[in-house]
């Protein structure tokens, strides 16, 4: 017996007793690895046992030309497999390696393509849908999506200066010196051009995909749905956000989400207080801009941001692009999905560096003391996890307070606050107004884990103090700022 890592990544290897009689079973494999990251079809072992047959007393070179001259004349565009011999307990087998194609999409001749592009999902071949045949499509014609002209979408000069001036604004925002700030240029209608966030038509300026998603970003499953689950699963939400807007927007937005919803503990050097998340905070947002930067925009999936109580994900739709796999990926090698969104953030500093962000991520997790994040392909999306320290280790610090709804929650927001005037669960009920405008019974009874009754009694409280007020009844109640509310930090 022999496992599938001996050859490389298991999910890009697949074990082949013999050839079938039906070509077509033994050929959805090879048109699957040339439409993505490429694999290895071993010919002579059993798959369901793992056992070496080998290819009994057949010619090896002979049986190998026939293999290539099978895949050549039954696919489309052509497929050029490298085919080596090797052997493995006593017996020989052929390996039969494809490299991911360059000039998609491949297909069966007589089945066409819209029945036999295959694509390898989790480890499986199966037939690209519509929308994944059309980005085959593109990435064998080297077009990128989001350079394309957004149909219906009128030009217009005043939205593109507004544009220019808000990328020039982040970017600047991002600089850490005046000389760096000094050093970024000007955008300009021309250079948005350049990048791709406009074309011409004839002489006119229009659109592409990437100004809208930049500006009014009219892409309904363009935006972050983001998530705070109680426990480790998705059975009950405590707080939910969707982010829409200019995408570059939805990021900051996203990751401030995160920050609300995560620990953070105090380290005291001498006399100099520093706040420290328990998450590597650079690392989390890095995910986010990954993310939104290099997912699919034909899917009409969204972004997905979720925190649990033992983890954070990032989920983003599309699988890595251009054949491009985790290995190459995770040591650094980058391929661009979407090119004008990569310049856009290039230039405004949202991306520090092509290729370099899975590669931070780990490093900064480790730096951390974190479990090794998973950084993986999730169905046909990308995923990033990043594992919560346990909870233990923080039990001691929420156990010094003396308020109880401290000790239950241990939200850091609560732990933090040091004014005496009110009590601390009222002072993080005034913070969450600050960030949220707004709050329900329910929320505060969530992010506290307490009672409902318990959380009505706190802001009536607060409602008799004037610090908030109540609008509404009965289920359709909100508490908003009132007229002695604390507007400053």
């Amino acid at each position: 017996m022999i496992e599938k890592v001996y050859f490389g990544e298991g999910k890009n290897i697949e074990f082949k007793r013999e050839i079938p009689q039906k070509h077509d079973k033994f050929l959805k494999d090879i048109i699957a690895f040339s439409n993505c990251t490429g694999g290895k079809v071993i010919l002579g072992i059993e798959d369901r046992t793992n056992k070496v047959y080998g290819i009994g007393e057949a010619n090896p070179f002979r049986l190998a030309d026939d293999i290539s001259n099978m895949i050549s004349d039954a696919c489309t565009p052509q497929i050029n497999p490298d085919i080596t011999i090797q052997t493995l307990d006593g017996k020989t087998v052929l390996v039969i390696d494809i490299a991911p194609g360059k000039f998609r999409p491949y297909y069966l001749k007589s089945a066409g393509k819209e029945e036999s592009a295959y694509i390898r999902i989790n480890g499986t071949s199966r037939a690209a849908d519509m929308r994944m045949l059309q980005e085959l499509e593109l990435e064998g014609q080297r077009i990128y999506y989001d350079t394309m002209q957004e149909i219906g979408m009128e030009y217009s000069e005043e939205t593109a200066k507004k544009l220019c001036e808000s990328m020039k604004e982040v970017a600047l925002s991002s600089c850490k010196t005046e000389e760096e700030k000094a050093g970024v240029p000007d955008m300009t209608i021309a250079k948005l051009e350049d990048m791709g966030l406009l074309c011409r038509m004839g002489r006119d300026y229009v659109p592409t995909h990437a100004f809208n998603l930049m500006t009014e970003n009219r892409m309904k499953h363009a935006k972050i749905q983001c998530a705070l689950f109680k426990g480790t699963s998705r059975d009950e939400f405590i707080d939910r956000k969707e982010f829409r807007g200019p995408i570059y927007e939805q990021i900051e937005e996203a990751y401030q989400f995160v920050l609300r919803h995560i620990n953070m503990s105090a380290q005291i050097n001498g006399i100099v207080r520093r706040d420290v998340y328990e998450l590597p905070v650079r690392a989390v947002r890095e995910a986010i801009i990954n993310a939104v930067t290099h997912r699919s925009y034909m899917d009409d999936s969204c972004v997905q941001v979720s925190v649990y109580d033992d983890r954070m994900e990032v989920l983003s739709p599309g699988m890595l692009y251009g054949g491009l796999d985790l290995e190459a990926a995770l040591e650094g090698k980058s391929k661009c999905r979407n090119a004008a969104v990569s310049e856009a953030f290039h230039y405004m500093k949202l991306i520090e560096a092509w290729g370099t962000g899975l590669g931070r991520i780990r490093n900064s997790c480790r730096e951390y003391g974190l479990k090794e994040p998973v950084i993986d392909e999730f169905g046909d999306g990308f995923r990033v996890v990043f594992f919560r320290k346990e909870m233990e280790e923080n039990q001691d610090e929420i156990q010094k307070s003396g308020n109880p709804e401290i000790r239950k929650s241990g939200n850091p927001e609560i732990r933090k606050s040091g004014n005496p005037a009110l009590p601390d669960t009222e002072l993080f009920i005034i913070k969450y107004i600050r960030e949220n405008d707004q709050c329900t019974t329910a929320e505060i009874a969530g992010l506290l884990d307490i009672t409902g009754r318990r959380a009505r009694g706190i802001l009536g409280s607060l409602v008799k103090k004037g610090v908030l007020r109540k609008v509404g009844n009965a289920r359709n109640t909100i508490y908003q700022a009132g007229g002695n509310f604390p507007h400053g930090e």
